[in-house]
């Protein structure tokens, strides 16, 4: 089941997310950090209603943010659609030990018809350049690529932005 994120859940988060960031560094991809995601920033997620967990069993194997914010750094970023009507995804994780069981598939499914259902004209998202794996993810659900940012206090390598016009 997919659910908001309650302030309950942040600690079965941050074992997630941080059990993800060192899958990733053992496999040599550098993109999330002890900056990055952080404490503050899942609490400013459910602050705004933005974050959602997907739960099986009683237990947090996902989590996904469904955004209207603009980051600054996407501004310059030549989109497909108007910066008025997008949602942003951010933050997306499965457990290691539950990946490869489509959980990520059906979080952006329900991301995707969130964006759908509500008229959005678009749903941006960016992704670490050596990640290879979660750019294939999202070119396989019909996301563009258009453009790099760079987050300096994660790596000097750029991530890249997507985008699927709905």
């Amino acid at each position: 089941m997919i659910r908001k994120g309650k302030t309950e859940d942040i600690k079965a988060i941050m074992d997630l997310t941080k059990a993800c960031a060192k899958a990733m560094i053992a496999n040599g991809i550098y993109q999330w950090n002890e900056h990055y995601p952080n404490r503050s920033a899942f609490i400013k997620d459910i602050e705004r209603n933005e974050l959602y967990v997907l739960e099986i069993n009683s237990e947090i194997k996902g989590s996904i943010v469904i955004s209207t914010f603009m980051d600054k750094e996407y501004v310059p970023v030549n989109w497909l659609t108007k910066n008025e009507n997008n949602i942003y995804i951010h933050r997306l994780a499965v457990h290691p030990k539950s990946q490869g069981k489509g959980y990520a598939q059906q979080l952006m499914g329900f991301a995707e018809d969130y964006a759908i259902e509500n008229s959005y004209s678009s749903i941006r998202l960016d992704t670490f350049s050596q990640n290879k794996r979660n750019q294939k993810f999202y070119e396989l659900r019909g996301y563009k690529r258009l453009g790099d940012i760079y987050f300096p206090k994660q790596s000097k390598y750029p991530f890249h932005c997507y985008e699927l016009v709905l």
